[in-house]
């Protein structure tokens, strides 16, 4: 199986965390629709004769988009690709922009999953954010959402400052009480050049104790999984039929096509990104020009990212699987290192599979960095 993820790359306005790549400006957005789509045509035999299992639309915020835009690249996705009848096809939607009129253009498209970007439902909080929608128009697109889609979820992020953990309490009861089936969560992380960044270094923004963020994530895992809901990935929670397929693809390492500007591509051997630049990516594809960079993944690489994924996931580290995947240096190693943290209690081994307890789960990139190999 395969995937596609077709990056959007516009939004109505910044949100003060955010360093992904988009434009407030949607001038070129019909254009680089057509882009989109040709990009499609011209890799459309990257991923051989792989069925298209998913189909993720990113960004940026997918749901500016017109249905006529959606439905040009439908037709040609399904034009080049044999997608799946199956297919888990998702798209990243603002409250804000989610009307009836949007939800009934999406529920009559192959669109059949919809992750909406809520962050919080307080409103002092979606301030702070600069998020485009406010909590009212969340807790609305998500009653209307339910009416048309069952697959739904949401983004809710923890480690905000300001957020207590009653309120982060509260957050996580209404996402409850509306009966989402599937909710990633994130602590808020300061990246930088972004304008959280710069309101902490001017001290108009209190930065958040580490206590708290673990705090939070610890009333996370206990309050959704006492709920029938699975914590099948370090920021990822489901209930049963509910999992990311998408998702759960990019950690068991297949393969992925990233369509438009900035996106990633993997084939299991190289990793290839493409510019982020809406205008040079518009008038490179018009030359027919791919306009990416690679890289190819040596064993060491691939040892590492495998190590990264899995143990961040339910599935953990089979140490057969690295034997096989990588050889036995690799193995060796991974047995050695992991002795000090089965010994403090953060990681645990069931049916010869490595995996991070509860104890250890907060620090899971941590523990998975330190059992990298280092050439």
């Amino acid at each position: 199986m395969s995937g596609i993820y077709i990056h959007i790359p516009f939004c109505k306005q910044a949100c003060h965390y955010c360093d992904f790549h988009f434009s407030t400006s949607t001038k070129k957005k019909a254009q680089l629709v057509e882009m989109l789509c040709k990009e499609l045509e011209i890799r459309k035999d990257e991923l051989g004769e792989d069925s298209i299992e998913t189909i993720y639309f990113g960004g940026g915020t997918p749901s500016l988009l017109t249905s006529e835009e959606l439905d040009l690249i439908f037709k040609t996705i399904f034009r080049y690709y044999e997608v799946s009848e199956n297919a888990e096809i998702t798209l990243e939607a603002n409250p804000d922009d989610l009307s009836e009129a949007v939800i009934k253009m999406l529920d009559a498209s192959p669109v059949n999953r919809l992750s909406i970007g809520v962050q919080s439902f307080f409103e002092a909080d979606l301030k702070l954010m600069n998020r485009a929608h406010n909590a009212e128009e969340a807790l609305q697109s998500l009653k209307l959402a339910k009416q048309y889609f069952d697959n739904i979820s949401i983004d809710l992020i923890y480690g905000i400052p300001g957020l207590t953990n009653e309120q982060w309490k509260e957050n996580l009861k209404i996402a409850l009480d509306l009966d989402i089936p599937h909710i990633s969560s994130y602590a808020l992380t300061v990246e930088p050049k972004t304008a959280l960044e710069k309101f902490i270094e001017k001290g108009k923004v209190k930065p958040v104790a580490d206590e708290q963020y673990r705090e939070q994530f610890d009333i996370l895992v206990s309050s959704l999984t006492s709920k029938g809901f699975e914590h099948y990935e370090f920021s990822n929670y489901g209930k049963p039929g509910y999992h990311s397929q998408n998702n759960m693809a990019y950690w068991l390492g297949k393969p992925y096509l990233g369509i438009g500007p900035s996106a990633h591509s993997y084939d299991g051997n190289f990793r290839k990104w493409n510019i982020s630049n809406n205008s040079l990516y518009i008038h490179s594809i018009e030359a027919g020009n791919l306009p990416q960079q690679s890289e190819q993944l040596s064993n060491t690489d691939s040892y590492n990212e495998f190590v990264m994924t899995r143990l961040r996931t339910k599935f953990g580290v089979s140490a057969t699987d690295l034997g096989n995947k990588f050889g036995d240096k690799f193995k060796l190693h991974f047995l050695k290192e992991s002795k000090k943290f089965i010994e403090d209690g953060l990681m645990e081994i069931r049916q010869e599979t490595f995996h991070i307890t509860t104890k250890g789960k907060f620090l899971s990139d941590g523990i998975a960095a330190d059992l990298f190999y280092i050439e």
